[in-house]
């Protein structure tokens, strides 16, 4: 009967570690934010060439370099406001980059678009507004991973 047990105890145990590499794998959240919301502009390594980025008046800016430009300090706070775009005065007129905080937002978009993603960052009952600070955050954190020394 110790045998058995220690048997499944194993079994169990080896189990779980595979879930937790398969798990460790898909938890980059904000790499997959990023590519999927912000390659095609800033490019899939974050510096400003992505495919459509010739097209745009304004080039985005190479993401790398973030915190070199700040004094070695990556500027979290800066880079969600410019992500999330909704809090910016009408007064201050259009911007090329799209306001991600509304883009985020499956409410806010309900008539033309459900975002897939949305139901994997949060159970049915959560908020929006949670969900699209998560799926933001997720993104500076990624960032602030791949600044240039």
């Amino acid at each position: 009967m110790v045998k058995c047990g220690v048997k499944w105890l194993m079994i169990s145990g080896l189990t779980a570690g595979f879930a937790v590499v398969a798990q460790a794998e898909d938890l980059d959240v904000g790499k997959g934010e990023f590519q999927s919301s912000c390659a095609s502009c800033h490019g899939a390594d974050a510096r400003g060439k992505g495919p459509v980025s010739d097209q745009l008046k304004i080039a985005p800016a190479d993401l790398t370099m973030l915190a070199r430009n700040n004094n070695g300090v990556f500027p979290a706070d800066a880079v969600y406001k410019a992500i999330d775009g909704s809090k910016l005065p009408p007064a201050h007129g259009i911007r090329e980059m799209p306001i991600w905080g509304d883009r985020f937002n499956p409410i806010v978009n309900l008539p033309h678009y459900v975002d897939p993603s949305y139901w994997k960052m949060a159970g049915p009952e959560q908020n929006p507004d949670v969900v699209v600070q998560k799926r933001i955050l997720a993104v500076v954190d990624y960032l602030s991973r791949i600044q240039q020394k």
